[in-house]
């Protein structure tokens, strides 16, 4: 296979062997292991693969308490190579992903002193996941801002409160310190990792090697908006929603929906706070939000059409919209996550 990207700036003192460390117990999730390991092994095969070095410049150990086959969350089995025991300062990034049993996780006392005692020997120290949990534990993050798979981040405020818990963010660094959302968003992290060791274009590379966003548009909370926030019971809502994501520039005022499943406006926004948690005006701003982050990022429309073709009354409603949900105007949005290969 050939990357057909040529790397030109990587200086010599870049050119540096770090091993990575990744923690495996029983009940781990298997992507938040495998996730890293496969961007920081498409990292050493893209330097090589353009001639600037042949070492293997991530070497990884899978550490747990003892060497051997550990079976993961999903039953598939991954082998340790090193125990907690063997473990030394040899490794530069040690990284800790998140498990099925939380209640279990935080009470793994060998688990918790070993995280912590490595802490001061090595140069990185990141969780995926619920792995932040067992940064918590070890009292890593007190005093931090940190992140976690946003279904469990009110649990991490609400278990650990010297922790400034930011529940949206894909991954939050404080020094030697990382941790990451949900599950791929290691992914996310390690290919930051990447660009603080080698430079964006390397990081680049592997994130188009991988068909990811280098760095990925919006936060968590894009991910979870319409989990969270779809109706328990009715299918009815359920049905509406989902037409709603399809159709950004209807028609959605409540009148309108309303009348679409057959309610009085009244009756309808009652019942869909109900159902879903947050009214119908914030849900379908949300989907517009949405809509508008696709093209901004894809796409090199003006923001006038960007507004035109996620639903918005104007520009300057869209303005208003992502100041309020987001923190940060389109243009600004755009200028921070837009791809360099945009297409017009």
């Amino acid at each position: 296979m050939r990357i057909p990207d040529k790397i030109k700036n990587i200086s010599p003192s870049q050119h540096k062997v770090r091993t990575i460390g990744i923690v495996a117990y029983p009940g781990v999730q298997v992507l938040d292991i495998t996730g890293p390991l496969e961007v920081f092994s498409f990292a050493t095969f893209g330097l090589k693969e353009q001639g600037i070095s042949n070492k293997q410049v991530y070497p990884i150990k899978v550490i747990a308490e003892k060497r051997g086959p550990i079976t993961t969350m999903s039953g598939i089995q991954i082998i340790a190579d090193t125990s907690f025991s063997e473990a030394g300062k040899d490794i530069d990034t040690l990284i800790i992903p998140g498990g099925d049993d939380l209640d279990a996780l935080v009470k793994n006392t060998q688990l918790v002193t070993w995280i912590r005692s490595m802490a001061p020997k090595i140069r990185r120290l990141a969780s995926v996941c619920t792995g932040a949990f067992l940064l918590a534990e070890g009292g890593l993050l007190d005093g931090r801002q940190a992140t976690t798979h946003w279904h469990f981040c009110d649990r991490l405020a609400r278990e650990y409160p010297s922790i400034s818990v930011d529940p949206d963010k894909i991954f939050v660094r404080n020094d030697f310190i990382a941790t990451s959302g949900g599950i791929t968003s290691g992914i996310d992290l390690t290919l930051a990792l990447i660009e603080e060791d080698w430079g964006r274009e390397l990081a680049l590379l592997v994130a188009r090697y991988l068909v990811v966003f280098l760095k990925r548009p919006g936060g968590q909370s894009q991910f979870s908006t319409y989990l969270a926030s779809e109706a328990v019971d009715r299918h009815d809502l359920r049905d509406l929603q989902a037409w709603i994501v399809g159709h950004p520039t209807a028609d959605l005022r409540v009148d309108t929906m309303a009348e679409r499943v057959s309610m009085s406006p009244r009756n309808f926004a009652r019942i869909f706070l109900a159902e879903t948690g947050t009214t119908a005006a914030k849900y379908v701003e949300k989907v517009r939000i949405d809509a508008a982050r696709y093209y901004l990022v894809n796409t090199n429309l003006s923001i006038a059409l960007v507004t035109e073709k996620s639903g918005f009354k104007d520009s300057e409603t869209m303005r208003r919209a992502f100041i309020r949900n987001l923190g940060v105007n389109p243009h600004n949005y755009r200028a921070y996550f837009s791809r360099p290969d945009s297409d017009s």
